[in-house]
């Protein structure tokens, strides 16, 4: 799990991007815990759409959701009709992909220090 994440924010890290999106990027990574915690799955893929003007908080969660249908299994999660992937889910199922999800944004959190570590903010 931990290398999928390090990949992916290494990848984001790399395909640059001025220092704005680059601190988006980071306070992206590390905020996904609290947000998914608060606000859960379907809240985090249903605002994926509206950070539109935040590029660097979108990247994050997109390369969330990729890691996450990659190590879960479970397709589309990285695609338009996630939310509705999501939303068709069982309760156990969705539950299940939740406390995966936490654990992932976890190591979103843990790798950004390394990756992002000139970032400040």
């Amino acid at each position: 799990m931990g290398k999928s994440v390090y990949e992916a924010l290494r990848s984001l890290r790399a395909s640059g991007g001025d220092r704005e999106r680059l601190k988006q990027q980071k306070n992206q990574a590390v905020e996904l815990y609290t947000y998914l915690a608060t606000w859960g799955l379907l809240r985090l893929k249903a605002e994926e759409t509206a950070l539109s003007e935040q590029e660097g908080k979108k990247q994050v969660v997109i390369a969330f959701f990729q890691c996450l249908e990659e190590i879960s299994g479970t397709r589309n999660l990285n695609q338009p009709t996630g939310l509705q992937t999501l939303i068709d889910l069982g309760a156990d199922e969705y539950l299940g992909l939740t406390g995966l999800g936490l654990v992932l944004s976890q190591e979103f959190s843990f790798w950004a220090t390394a990756v992002y570590p000139d970032i400040k903010g």
